[in-house]
């Protein structure tokens, strides 16, 4: 990667970015509490971090069931700062369920780090695991109101299909990206 980015990759996480994930979690949960922001992605926050085995064996789903697909969770690491920035978390194929409310992609930036850039990056990336999957088309959901997340799938190639009101209540919009 070449440019104001090439110290940013996506990680798979392991023991040795315990500290930094604990430190990404707090602040994402004070943000959380504080503003009453989503919780996107919501596999970094289905379960406590500070048991970190079971964490670690539980980040991604391994088996298809009624409700889940298998997926893939990877976070942004910023090599030069040692920091994770955001995660992404991947499902290898859409449901009915997720045909409708969440697609292919969830994703976050830390509160501290939102509004660089890092997020346009992250989804980059994560177009990148899609294609490794074999997915040629691909689905993103966001708030209409997170302006922010609706810019970034668009810089990315997203194209509005359409806007409905999900199980919230909140006007949801859906964008395809073709790779």
């Amino acid at each position: 990667m070449t440019g104001p980015n090439m110290h940013l990759r996506l990680i798979r996480l392991t023991r040795q970015y315990e500290k930094q994930l604990g430190e990404m979690i707090d602040e994402w949960k004070a943000d959380q509490e504080k503003n009453h922001t989503n919780h996107s992605p919501w596999a970094i926050f289905k379960n406590d971090w500070h048991d970190f085995d079971r964490y670690l064996d539980e980040l991604e789903i391994k088996t298809a069931d009624s409700k889940k697909v298998p997926d893939s969770v990877f976070f942004l690491l910023d090599e030069e700062r040692d920091r994770l920035l955001g995660a992404v978390n991947i499902r290898h194929y859409l449901n009915e369920s997720l045909l409708r409310e969440g697609g292919h992609i969830g994703d976050g930036i830390r509160p501290s780090e939102r509004n660089k850039g890092y997020g346009t990056e992250l989804v980059r990336l994560a177009l990148e695991e899609c294609r490794k999957l074999g997915i040629n088309r691909v689905l993103m959901t966001c708030d209409k109101d997170n302006i922010a997340s609706a810019r970034t799938i668009v810089k990315n190639g997203g194209v509005l299909e359409n806007e409905f009101v999900n199980s919230d209540g909140e006007i949801e919009q859906r964008y395809w990206i073709a790779l």
